[in-house]
């Protein structure tokens, strides 16, 4: 029996000693593979810190935004250097430093010039941006130095420069020397879009584009007349509905244009097809094609000079209502207005029938 329990006995330490002596290699085991872990996450951390790119603001500076545009403008650093009046190393050094600020690669040098990488196609988009934010700075502050006292963006539509903005902006100017106006020409859409982003101060645009979100006060009304050549079925006549043209093929403006969409509209609502032979980008490219006999046209009555009828055109009146048209003046917000902006918007939204208030 005394031997019995002293075998078990026997039995019970060595099962001891061999479990402590399992439990310390486990231990050992489990200490190496988390040293091996830590090292390897010191490891990519240190990879990370040399390889992730930490580009900011002052990687980029102007004249190298500049060059690169140049550069991929012409798609070859020879041609670049030549057209900068520097030397070729000079420009190469100045791309090479570049890329190597922001940790991209932004063109493939070729045997016959350069190829952008999608890295360099955005940066090109974006320091066009940049270099053309810094002109208009460079241009305004010109301006102030010269006695300029403020600065109004206007953007309008065809109808609006031809018929009414050179008399009205005139007008504004001789009352007011201080002020420059920069005037350009868009498609009401693009004009609705400007406002909105604050690319333009003062918008004019038609009034069958919609412009949610936009401040709107009347501008001035025009008409619109069918232009047709001399001898024209329809250069008889007095007056005529749109629908009785529609046999005819047009010459119109191009896509995105507010009157080519009121012709289509109206068209649509007459249950016909526009036939539209030409597309132009102004009135004047649709009075040169209707003098040569291409097609009849829609133009505001205002754009129909006098030198545009003795060419052999006849403008025949529109009877339907929406040939009479409402151009609106749009802004996002009189309170976010500069003063000589507010000034101006009152100033022309005085005058809705073409005549001084």
């Amino acid at each position: 029996m005394t031997r019995q329990v002293c075998t078990v006995t026997l039995r019970s330490v060595k099962a001891g000693e061999r479990q402590r002596r399992v439990a310390k290699e486990d231990v050992a085991v489990r200490q190496a593979y988390y040293d091996a872990w830590a090292a390897s996450l010191s490891v990519d951390f240190q990879r990370a810190k040399r390889h992730t790119p930490m580009t900011s603001s002052s990687h980029y500076d102007l004249q190298s935004l500049r060059l690169f545009i140049v550069v991929a403008e012409l798609g070859s650093l020879t041609k670049a250097a030549e057209r900068t009046c520097m030397t070729l190393s000079a420009v190469s050094k100045r791309m090479a430093d570049l890329e190597r600020s922001i940790d991209c690669t932004l063109m493939l040098r070729q045997p016959r010039g350069i190829e952008l990488t999608a890295a360099g196609k955005g940066l090109l988009a974006h320091a066009r941006q940049v270099a053309d934010r810094v002109n208009r700075m460079a241009n305004e502050m010109s301006d102030y130095a010269a006695g300029v006292r403020g600065h109004v963006r206007v953007w309008a539509n065809t109808s609006a420069i031809i018929q009414f903005l050179p008399h009205d902006v005139q007008a504004f100017l001789s009352d007011n020397p201080s002020v420059k106006i920069s005037l350009e020409e868009r498609l009401s859409d693009e004009i609705v879009a400007a406002i909105r982003s604050g690319t333009a101060d003062i918008g004019i645009f038609a009034d069958n584009v919609l412009a949610p979100g936009i401040e709107k006060v009347a501008y001035r009304q025009d008409k619109l007349v069918l232009l047709v050549p001399n001898g024209h079925p329809l250069a008889s006549l007095e007056e005529v509905a749109f629908a009785d043209t529609l046999d005819f093929e047009y010459v119109g403006l191009n896509e995105g244009s507010s009157l080519l969409a009121r012709l289509l509209d109206a068209a649509f609502s007459a249950d016909r097809a526009l036939k539209l032979r030409i597309q132009v980008h102004s009135f004047d490219g649709i009075c040169r094609m209707i003098e040569h006999g291409l097609g009849i046209g829609v133009l505001p009555e205002g754009a129909v000079r006098t030198e545009i009828l003795a060419t052999g055109l006849r403008a025949v009146k529109l009877t339907d209502a929406w040939a009479h048209r409402t151009l609106w003046i749009g802004t996002l917000s009189r309170e976010t207005l500069s003063p000589e902006a507010l000034r101006l918007v009152d100033f022309m939204s005085g005058r809705t029938d073409g005549t001084d208030s």
